[in-house]
Parts: structure tokens; sequence; C-alpha cells
């Protein structure tokens, strides 16, 4: 066990330091462009070190500051390796090193059409050995919800990824609920690294700093910023109002602020959503998932002749979330509990008259049908929204 473990770790540093030279290339290869170009089409390069050293540019050296920037730069640099937030009370001198995650890369043919069949099931198989330690043992085995993963106990807790919800792992991992590992858990680990460094080009622009929780006048101004920097005017009363049910969506527990790691997932979603086609997410769902989908559209599909109603597809949007103990928000909850309203926030009024115009809205697409793999395309970011073991919901259903 000491071997496989040893080899494992030889090859995550190798995977680190490839990565890191790739890096080092392309900025070599993209001079004298040292800053991100953003624009529509094209791509973002550049370094992490470039993006830290522009932010603390901004501000007058000090030895305080100076400490602050530290931590700033490694919240960054954790961001970069794909760490959504640094474990609490973290001991490593007893932990395993952690995993060299790896980024996809986007390729020619993943805008293609997917033949994702209705009829044949597809077989779904578990890994026989655990992902962190490589062997095989009769201990019982935590399997991933979404893919095919298995994790000892023990090997959890050494990573760091079980601290004080270990009995809660345990009670879902092997129920319906189920229980995401933390490669399907981190929805950012499905960016590639052009996409993260057009989001954290956007967060910087946006003074949003990483592993903070964001209240609902920080999330509202933010979605302000990215509104007009993307359309060039200012962002309407109906797109605020959305914003304001997102916030409520993102913090279930009624706190009145989110935390970083669900802030993070919703953007990432929604990045995916804006730079990818429908098809190009189809190529990110796994075996599980496209059973799950099957189960859902099989019981919406009362007659059997393989169409459902629009409105039945909108149900099955709210259905991914319902892993979740407490009850899906919708429209019909007041947004007065979400938290501290700021002064331009939508008033109840307006939430009723936006509610009757999405009920009107329903009302006149009910009559159009969907086939499975129109169903699959309009349902595939939700689908990927529900993977975080969070009660969060990271990307709200239309009501």
């Amino acid at each position: 066990m000491g071997l496989l473990m040893s080899k494992r770790q030889t090859v995550e540093k190798v995977q680190k330091v490839s990565l890191a030279v790739s890096a080092f290339k392309d900025g070599l290869q993209e001079q004298p462009a040292a800053r991100w170009r953003t624009e529509a089409g094209g791509t973002c390069r550049g370094t992490l070190e470039q993006t830290v050293q522009e932010g603390e540019e901004e501000v007058p050296a000090g030895p305080s500051q100076l400490e602050e920037g530290s931590a700033i730069k490694a919240t960054w640099e954790r961001l970069w390796d794909g760490w959504a937030v640094e474990p609490k009370e973290f001991d490593r001198a007893n932990r395993f090193t952690p995993p060299a995650f790896i980024r996809p890369q986007q390729e020619l043919h993943d805008d293609e059409p997917l033949d994702i069949s209705l009829e044949q099931r597809e077989q779904i198989l578990n890994d026989e050995m655990c992902e962190i330690c490589e062997v095989w043992t009769a201990e019982s085995l935590f399997p991933c919800r979404i893919c095919s993963r298995v994790y000892h106990n023990g090997c959890l807790h050494h990573m760091g990824y079980l601290q004080n919800d270990t009995v809660e792992v345990m009670e879902t991992a092997h129920t319906e609920t189920g229980w995401s590992c933390y490669y399907c858990d981190n929805l950012n680990l499905l960016l590639t690294e052009e996409e993260l460094y057009s989001l954290m080009e956007t967060l910087r622009q946006c003074k949003i700093i990483p592993e903070t929780c964001l209240t609902l006048d920080d999330f509202l101004h933010y979605k302000h910023l990215v509104h007009k920097q993307q359309f060039e005017q200012p962002m309407g009363e109906a797109q605020e109002e959305w914003a304001t049910l997102q916030f409520s969506a993102l913090d279930p527990n009624k706190k009145g602020q989110i935390e970083w790691p669900d802030f993070l997932s919703h953007e990432s979603i929604q990045l995916l959503q804006k730079l990818r086609p429908q098809n190009s997410l189809l190529q990110l769902l796994t075996a599980k998932e496209h059973e799950r989908a099957r189960v859902a559209f099989l019981a919406l599909d009362q007659d059997s002749d393989g169409f459902i109603g629009e409105n039945e597809c909108h149900k099955a949007q709210h259905a991914w979330f319902r892993k979740h103990k407490k009850e899906t928000p919708s429209f019909s909850v007041s947004i007065s509990h979400v938290g501290p309203m700021s002064e331009s926030s939508p008033t109840r009024s307006g939430s009723s008259k936006s509610q009757e115009k999405i009920l009107l809205a329903v009302e006149q697409e009910e009559a159009r049908c969907v086939d499975w793999p129109s169903f699959l395309r309009e349902n595939v970011a939700y689908i990927l929204a529900a993977r975080p073991n969070s009660t969060a919901i990271h990307l709200q259903p239309p009501a």
C-alpha cells in the first residue's frame, strides 16, 4: 500500500509540473500580451501570478497589507488548483497528498449531437478499488452518486474531505439520495483553463475576494456589474428580481449570506451555459445521470408516445434538486425572507406581477411537446447544477 501511494504521489507531481510548463510556454508564445483578452470568442490567457500582481499593484504596500495580499494570493492559487475552499483545521503532517486536478479540454466534436438512447439502458458499475489508495479491501466503500468512483472512509479522512459530516455521509452514501465525491461536488472543475481564466478575471474586476461570503447587497452589486459589462446597459427590475430569487435559492438556511463554494458553483454553471452549446454540456453527463434522466422522462410520459408537455419539462427541472430534505424554493416564497433588502430591490407587488407573467407564459407553452433529445438539452444544465452535496440550489429553475 505504501508503494502504491508513493507511485500515485509521483504521478500527481509530474502532472502539476506539466501544467506549470504548459502555462509558461503559453505565456511566452503570447507575449507581449500581459493581460487576459476577454472579448467574445477570444481566448483568455495569462498566469495566475500576473493576476495577483495586478491586484496587488492597486494597493500601497504596508505590513498589514502585505500580509493580507499574501492571504488573498493564496485563495486565488487554491481556486486555480481546483480547491473551492481551504479545509479548516487541516493537519497536513498526517494527510495524504491532495490530488492534482486536471482541467478538461474542449474537443472539436464536443458540440456535435450526442445519441443517448431512451430505450437502451447503460450498464452502471462502480469501481472495485478506492480512488485514493487504489487498494481493494473488504471494508465498506462510499460510492459516488454521479461517477463510478468509490472511497474508503479512512482515506477520505486522510485527504481532509471528511470533517464533522462523517455521519451524514455514511447515512446518505448508500441511500437513494446518494453522495457526490470531491470531483463531482465541485462544479468549478468542469471549466477549462480558458473558462477559469475568464471567471477569475471577472471576479477580480468586480472586487470579489475568493473564500468570502456574499450578502444580498454584495450579490446584487456583482450581478449589476457583470450585466453592465456584458450588455453595456443597467440590469432591469425583472432581472434584479430574478437575481434576488437566485440568492434565496443559494441561501437555503436563510442566514442572509451565501457561502463561497455555493457562489462558485453557481457562477461556474452559469459560465458553462453562456460559453458552451447544449450538446457540449451533454458530453459532461455520466451514465448514472443518463439513467436518472430516463427514469424522470418515462415517469412524465404517461401515454408512452415519446413526448411530454412543456410544463412537465419545467417540473423536471425542479426534480433534480429533490435530493435535498428541505422543500425546493419557488416563486411563491416571499423574497423578504432572504435577508437585508437593498433600496433598489423589487417589492412584493412587482413579484406578483412577475408571477402572473410567468404563469401566462407557461400556459401558452403547454401546447408544445418535448421529445427525449429536447428534454435532455433543456435539462442538462440543471442536472449538472444538482451535483453538489450542498442544500443550495445553484441554478434556479423557472416556476
